[in-house]
């Protein structure tokens, strides 16, 4: 337990020897005494109107008042404190009547205790990992963080309109074990045997049932999770009978209320439970496996996890669905200018190749071709924006400066997804809050309505949110209320910035919006170019080419 390690004061007059001797002082040195205490009461934890009750007026309560009041108001005037000398005297009258009538004994009379005040404090524990969402990330939008079907674990296994589920997660339970695998206590031991770990996943301010009801609770989930990943994985031989794969509107709401951070049982007990399957039947695939293809159904890889410890929860492994490998944090981004700019200054985005099998979302790479560094002006890119029919010269498509981008699908719980996993990282991951700096990236890039249309047009983001309008407001919602330490894409946004910086791309873009606006604009301008050349040379044919 975390205790206090400022200064404790203690003030003893134990001897009524000592106490004289005390006494006998003068009032110039009860003043220098006072002083002292004073100093010692400022450097612990009490406050200043405590410190000053265990002064020189207790103490010396046989002197005079006026020697005693004296010496406190030099000190208080040398300090630049208030003092009330009216006051101070009929409160000092009362304490010495009220001294004259307590009890003889004398160690009460001559010891005054300053007692430390101890506040407990939760104990965290390093396995932590499941965590109640923090208060002002809930309060901008409290459902995202809600099981809306299911309730898996303690934080929510007290709202009644999630109740109707627990049926049906008994029924699993009973199917389960109805298979030709070991008995029910056996599987129970497991859960007993480590209660005590379990328990200190959970952040101390969730409450936790006592352990007879703690246990059954987690044996229940675990049960039941493991016998839904089953059945999903074996789909062709029991979708059509099972309660929850016949109704995909079931099946997908029960997915993403597995996917919420405080809807969590830790993943090392559902993998233990697991294992012990195998054991007693020729199921060699792993839970991890069956937990990837569970919440992957749909994609054409799978990620692969180097250490299934390293997965805490559902939560942390949908994060680990979406971060590339050796990712290095750097500074926090101040300023990164918007889609549009960017792209007026002649940056061009680029999705992601989707044959590329080792590529994560959050992979974001700025590709700088090696002329345009070495000389800028040189760079026949620019003329691209001006002349789209140019662009089958694959060359100059080539020299253009890109931001390389993987592809982003905001689908249905797609937003509640990423909420989630945002607060998990600012509760367990704040060094490597990865897909925070993913979203403030996007919130940097999309302020509008035209942005948003920029990224939907060049396939980097796919919705199904019904306006452009609803995908900027979306992004910018994400990233309401989300601290930054550091970020990884740092790199990317200053060369970004320096991109737009750049004297010879803003001239570039500036020509660009004035004269090759559209296509027909740019025709004409193309145009009047040609005559322009065509009439300063036959100006100056008579000239060069005169007999």
């Amino acid at each position: 337990m975390h205790q206090s390690t400022g200064p404790k004061l203690v003030l003893y007059l134990a001897s009524s020897s000592k106490a004289a001797s005390f006494l006998s002082l003068d009032c110039w040195t009860a003043s220098l005494i006072f002083s002292v205490n004073l100093i010692l009461c400022s450097g612990c934890s009490l406050p200043l109107s405590t410190a000053l009750r265990l002064s020189v007026t207790e103490t010396l309560f046989s002197r005079s008042d006026d020697d005693v009041i004296i010496a406190k108001e030099n000190i208080y005037m040398g300090l630049g404190l208030g003092w009330n000398l009216e006051q101070e005297k009929g409160t000092c009258h009362s304490k010495k009547m009220a001294t004259s009538t307590t009890s003889s004994d004398s160690f009460h009379e001559n010891e005054l205790e300053c007692k430390e005040i101890i506040i407990q404090q939760p104990h965290w524990r390093p396995e932590c990992c499941i965590y109640k969402v923090p208060k002002r990330l809930r309060e901008v939008k409290m459902e995202a963080y809600t099981p809306k079907l299911i309730s898996i674990g303690p934080v929510h296994r007290d709202i009644v309109a999630l109740n109707e589920m627990e049926k049906l997660k008994k029924k699993y339970f009973q199917e389960f074990f109805q298979r030709p695998w070991k008995c029910q206590a056996e599987f129970e031991n497991i859960v007993q045997k480590n209660e005590y770990n379990i328990r200190h996943c959970y952040a101390p301010d969730i409450s936790l049932p006592k352990k007879e009801v703690f246990v059954e609770m987690i044996l229940l989930d675990s049960i039941f999770i493991i016998e839904l990943f089953l059945r999903t994985a074996k789909r062709k031989e029991f979708g059509k009978d099972d309660y929850i794969l016949s109704k995909p509107w079931l099946d997908e709401g029960i997915k993403n209320d597995l996917m919420l951070l405080e809807n969590q049982l830790p993943f090392f007990i559902l993998d233990e439970l697991h294992h012990h399957i195998g054991r007693s039947t020729s199921n060699h695939e792993s839970f991890l496996t069956l937990a990837c293809t569970y919440f992957l159904r749909e994609e054409k890889k799978i990620p692969i996890v180097n250490n299934v410890k390293e997965v805490k929860h559902f939560t942390d492994l949908q994060r680990y669905f979406y971060i590339p490998p050796n990712l290095k944090t750097g500074k926090i981004i101040e300023h990164l200018h918007s889609a549009t700019k960017l792209d007026s200054a002649g940056l061009k985005f680029q999705v992601c190749k989707e044959n590329r099998a080792d590529r994560f979302l959050l992979d974001i790479q700025v590709k700088k071709p090696n002329p345009s560094e070495i000389f800028p002006r040189f760079n026949c890119s620019w003329l691209l924006p001006c002349l789209p029919c140019l662009k089958c010269f694959w060359c100059l498509d080539h020299l253009q400066t890109r931001l390389v981008v993987p592809h982003f699908v905001i689908k249905h719980g797609a937003e509640d997804l990423f909420r989630n996993l945002m607060a998990l990282e600012q509760c367990h991951y704040p060094l490597q809050a990865y897909i925070c700096n993913y979203i403030m990236l996007l919130d940097f890039l999309i302020n509008t309505r035209e942005d948003a249309e920029l990224l939907v047009e060049k396939k980097i983001i796919a919705h199904s949110l019904g306006s452009y309008k609803a995908v900027a407001l979306m992004v910018n919602k994400l990233g309401q209320e989300i601290v930054e330490n550091n970020s990884c894409y740092y790199d990317v946004a200053k060369d970004l910035n320096d991109h737009y910086g750049n004297w010879w791309n803003k001239n570039i873009a500036s020509l660009r919006t004035v004269y090759f606006r559209d296509v027909w604009r740019g025709t004409a301008t193309f145009v009047g170019i040609v005559l322009l050349f065509v009439t300063v040379g036959n100006f100056l044919r008579p000239f060069v080419f005169h007999k």
